[in-house]
């Protein structure tokens, strides 16, 4: 039996500490202890990602102030324009933060030319090109020397980098990903009535 072990450099700290946690909140502030919490684990270049944001916004709406939801936008690897979406996100939020949502609903609408055939011959800087105006549609045209120079800051690209590593620390393999209450739920598409049966019990479980 051949037995490999592999060593890294000890460090108290594994990963530098980001100075607010990652995700971005939907429409309401989190009440703490009042509401079910969801967290969805996003890709926006993610077909299945794209399939269940619809119906657990549904849900969201239903349930009005007795649901939380907090989203985190996670680059898969195997999406090879992933990365360069989420961070997109990321300067949306920095420059404008009520277009995070908007402009991911539009990659969602728009995923398939982002695709990894379709981009096959396509430069790096004619992706990144194309996302910016995709994303100026929703930021605003004002902003679009200011998006652009995002791609050159480091805290944008940070920011994304931590998203991916947050999804690693909570055991993401795949997107979308669900937590109902810091627990850990499903990794595939959840339809509307999915989501009734689960949230239902635990509202009524808050009541007693």
């Amino acid at each position: 039996m051949i037995l490999f072990l592999c060593f890294s450099p000890c460090k108290s700290q594994l990963h530098p500490i980001p100075a607010k946690i990652d995700g971005f909140v939907y429409k309401k502030p989190i009440v703490w202890g009042e509401s079910v919490v969801v967290e969805a684990f996003l890709d926006p270049v993610c077909s299945d990602s794209r399939d269940s944001w619809l119906p657990l916004k549904q849900a969201f709406d239903y349930y009005s102030g007795q649901l939380s939801l907090v989203v985190h936008p996670v680059p898969m690897p195997y999406h090879s324009n992933s990365f360069t979406a989420c961070r997109s996100l990321h300067i949306a939020n920095k420059l404008n933060s009520s277009s995070f949502y908007p402009l991911l609903e539009l990659f969602f609408k728009t995923q398939e030319k982002y695709y990894s055939a379709p981009t096959y011959g396509l430069s790096r800087a004619i992706i990144v090109a194309d996302m910016t105006k995709l994303a100026l549609t929703v930021v605003g045209e004002s902003f679009s020397t200011a998006f652009q120079s995002g791609f050159n800051d480091s805290s944008t690209d940070r920011a994304a980098r931590i998203s991916f590593k947050y999804g690693c620390s909570r055991g993401l393999t795949g997107t979308p990903y669900f937590f109902v209450n810091g627990m850990p739920l499903s990794n595939s598409t959840l339809d509307y009535n999915t989501w009734r049966s689960i949230v239902d019990p635990l509202l009524s479980k808050n009541k007693i």
